[in-house]
């Protein structure tokens, strides 16, 4: 603890508010993006709205991974009777979106660093070809079974046929947008923000600081492969693999590498439980202002 209160204490806090700001652009920018998906399907939802319901599903979803998915959906039906069902069809089309976007970042970093990150991998002495494959070959196969099931079921069962078919509208609305290049442009613009806060945090460091862009992309590529790594531990692999990445590419200090991933993660964390309760506190006003009065 001594270590990353020291690490805290001298790190540029202009830096950390700056990764804040940036942060939370990105937010506002996937709101403007769940609006943009909603359109098309008949649901001209506020800015204010989205942004509210984003925040919530991050802030649950630091409790319950993915919860926030649903929790955003049916906070978007409270304050504008949005159906949940379509908008989690929505929801359904940013994340596949969002994959795109990493997968895509995780080719590039390998690109740039292709010796450096696979000269890293090969010390993990893990099993041939298991990060990448067997985890999210399993995965992907478990989606698809999954998914599979849920649509039999749904078309099968007059009860649950209106929210496939509601399910089915919002996930459709993406072809129907009247300007998809600015719905990629959005979702682009939304992951160079994302660099751009690791990048920041990284300044705020006098041992990251210097370590350029390149260490940036590393950061993002183990960061992708910590999530299906087979490593000690499962859900703290994110916490035991960049450290160790930083240390072996870049020849951090173990004590520095340790204390940046961990005050980064928890800045990062802090920062989206304040906003989140915000947006908590003000959608619960604004749901009981929006409530007739019970006579």
């Amino acid at each position: 603890m001594s270590i990353l209160w020291g690490a805290w204490e001298k790190a540029d806090k202009g830096y950390l508010m700056l990764m804040a700001v940036v942060m939370m652009i990105s937010h506002v920018l996937r709101a403007v993006r769940w609006q943009m998906l909603l359109k098309p399907a008949g649901y001209n939802i506020t800015l204010k709205d989205s942004f509210l319901s984003v925040m919530i599903g991050y802030l649950v979803n630091l409790a319950i991974p993915r919860g926030g998915e649903v929790s955003r959906c049916y906070n978007l039906f409270k304050l504008g009777n949005t159906p949940v069902e379509v908008s989690f069809g929505t929801v359904v089309v940013e994340r596949l979106v969002d994959l795109l976007c990493l997968l895509l970042l995780v080719v590039l970093s390998f690109f740039i660093e292709w010796d450096k990150l696979m000269g890293f991998l090969a010390t993990l002495n893990m099993p041939s070809g298991s990060f990448t494959v067997s985890p999210l070959l399993l995965i992907a196969v478990a989606v698809a079974v999954g998914f599979a099931a849920l649509i039999y079921a749904f078309r099968n069962n007059p009860k649950l046929r209106k929210l496939w078919t509601g399910f089915r509208e919002g996930m459709l609305a993406v072809f129907r947008m009247e300007n998809k290049f600015l719905f990629i442009f959005h979702s682009i613009v939304i992951w160079l923000l994302y660099f751009g806060m690791s990048y920041t945090v990284m300044l705020a460091f006098d041992q990251t600081a210097s370590l350029g862009l390149r260490a940036v992309m590393s950061i993002f590529a183990l960061g992708a492969i910590a999530m299906a790594a087979p490593l000690p531990g499962g859900a703290g692999s994110y916490h035991v693999l960049l450290p160790l990445g930083l240390t072996t590419l870049y020849q951090l200090p173990n004590a520095d590498a340790v204390a940046f991933v961990f005050i980064f993660h928890a800045w990062q964390t802090f920062v989206l439980i304040v906003a989140g309760l915000a947006s908590l506190v003000i959608s619960y006003w604004l749901i009981r202002w929006k409530r007739p009065a019970i006579k």
